[in-house]
């Protein structure tokens, strides 16, 4: 006999799969967006300039989808599904005047952010045109999040896994029809266009399963300042890692943020894939905690580490182990160099010993989020991590260059992580830290295992195999390592992972 719970975790798994599926065309669009960039630009002083200028958009998505709408929405909607039109009638109206104020202060202070963020660039003039075109996005992606946090609290979820793939159709049709004419520009400008593409995507599903309220509200309403300043703050500090890259890589060789960024794009691949799981239960864990039900909080955030975990050291000892590969079948093409190719590998290397760090703080953050009252320890776990980073960078670049802001960041965003993961478990949901820690130390064993023998396998492979070659027998030999390793040594987050896709429960 099926029982409630069983259909409750059917439908979070099918969420699940269809939210990969989905999300994962749309960042395999992003990666052929970052190699397009690279073909047809290269990395230099006029990247670079784009770069700076993406520092934007990077930031309104991290602060307004990732961050406000996210954490912030996606509970009062999963609190009040029965009126979540008086929701809308209420917030929406308020949230759209501060986004299209912040939105215009960014194109007018363009000039002031562009010295702000890399006071060393080569081309600012560039960079100011550039940021100007993408102010946009602080509106758009704005309505984009708020569209896809009432939507995946009322379980849909399909629509708002559009969106990247919405928004990197508008940056691929503009930087593939007018790179010529344009130069780098017409990234950017295809940044705006995605960016609407966003917002256009969801709001048939939106009218559907939401609606619009008859009457709408300018005052009153759940949402407040108080609310969201500590979100702010977390997710301001978080995205200031990236401002220090670009602020200290700016005064390197023209060049260095392109390949700052390019390992990071590369890099991160595998941790949206992971941090997929935790879009999925988000939702769930945010009733969890509302209820007062601990142990079914607990029982939720201890599987999402433990799966998110395993996914990401796997895929940061290949990535440590297989990098020059990596980077030179994606990237190696048109503009971008083998000199481009091996400065960005040296780099992707030294920033996949952080991508744990990364992928925790995504998923230890959002358990603080969840409440009707916003915590302020993320944001200040996360200012003594940008701390950390910013030290680190200052003692370091002068001597280690570009390899010391890749350290330096990882360094500081897994301080974050320890940090939040301790403060969890006497403020929100107490995790067992023992069994966390055991689970994490067994993981890492078995993914330390598989890349270095997937890095002796490397070696011993015969001179003169392409690229493509290397890097998927390269992959071959680590999951099968890893998964032997996974076994002997009690890992098996994993199996059950695709074992529950592949049955559908």
């Amino acid at each position: 006999m099926t029982t409630v719970s069983d259909r409750a975790k059917t439908t979070l798994m099918r969420a699940a799969v269809v939210t990969v599926v989905v999300t994962l065309s749309g960042s395999l669009l992003g990666l052929v967006r970052d190699l397009l960039l690279a073909r047809f630009f290269g990395a230099d002083g006029g990247t670079d300039a784009f770069l700076v200028a993406w520092t934007v958009p990077e930031t309104a998505f991290t602060l307004v989808v990732e961050g406000a709408m996210s954490f912030l929405m996606i509970p009062l909607f999963s609190r009040s599904l029965e009126q979540s039109r008086q929701v809308v009638a209420s917030t929406l109206p308020r949230v759209a005047l501060v986004l299209v104020g912040a939105s215009g202060a960014v194109a007018l202070g363009a000039p002031v952010l562009v010295h702000l963020f890399a006071p060393g660039l080569a081309d600012p003039a560039l960079a100011i045109t550039c940021t100007r075109l993408t102010s946009i996005t602080v509106l758009t992606f704005g309505l984009a999040g708020y569209l896809s946090a009432a939507l995946r609290a009322n379980h849909v979820f399909g629509a708002p896994a559009t969106i990247h793939l919405a928004y990197n159709i508008g940056i691929l049709s503009l930087m593939w029809t007018l790179h010529g004419r344009l130069g780098v520009v017409s990234a950017a400008a295809g940044v705006a266009l995605g960016s609407v593409f966003m917002v256009l995507t969801q709001l048939p599903s939106f009218l559907r399963h939401v609606g619009l309220p008859r009457r709408w509200r300018l005052s009153g309403g759940a949402v407040t300042l108080g609310a969201f300043a500590p979100l702010a703050a977390y997710t301001l500090s978080r995205q200031a890692q990236v401002f220090v890259e670009r602020f200290f890589g700016s005064s390197l060789p023209p060049g260095t943020i392109s390949h700052l960024n390019y390992a990071q794009k590369v890099a991160q691949m595998p941790m949206l894939v992971a941090l997929l799981v935790c879009t999925v239960t988000f939702p769930t864990l945010a009733r969890n905690v509302a209820a007062g039900e601990a142990d079914a909080a607990r029982r939720r955030l201890e599987g999402d580490l433990r799966t998110v975990t395993a996914l990401i050291l796997v895929a940061a000892a290949y990535l440590i182990a297989f990098a020059p590969q990596v980077v030179a079948v994606l990237l190696q093409h048109g503009q971008f160099t083998a000199a481009d190719a091996a400065a960005t590998a040296a780099v992707m290397r030294v920033y996949a010993l952080g991508l744990a760090g990364h992928a925790l703080v995504g998923v230890l953050s959002r358990a603080f989020f969840t409440g009707e009252k916003a915590s302020w320890f993320p944001a200040i776990a996360m200012g003594i991590g940008l701390a950390v980073t910013a030290v680190l960078a200052i003692v370091a670049v002068p001597s280690l260059h570009v390899y010391a802001i890749a350290a330096a960041n990882g360094a500081g965003i897994t301080t974050t992580a320890v940090l939040l993961l301790v403060g969890l478990r006497t403020r929100i949901v107490a995790v067992s830290l023992p069994a966390v820690g055991a689970a994490t130390a067994r993981i890492a064993l078995a993914a330390a295992g598989a890349g270095l023998v997937g890095w002796l396998a490397g070696r011993w492979l015969p001179a003169g195999w392409p690229a493509f070659v290397e890097a998927m027998a390269g992959g071959v030999v680590v999951l099968a390592v890893f998964a032997v390793l996974a076994r002997l040594l009690g890992v098996n987050e994993v199996i059950q992972l695709a074992r529950k896709v592949y049955s559908g429960r």
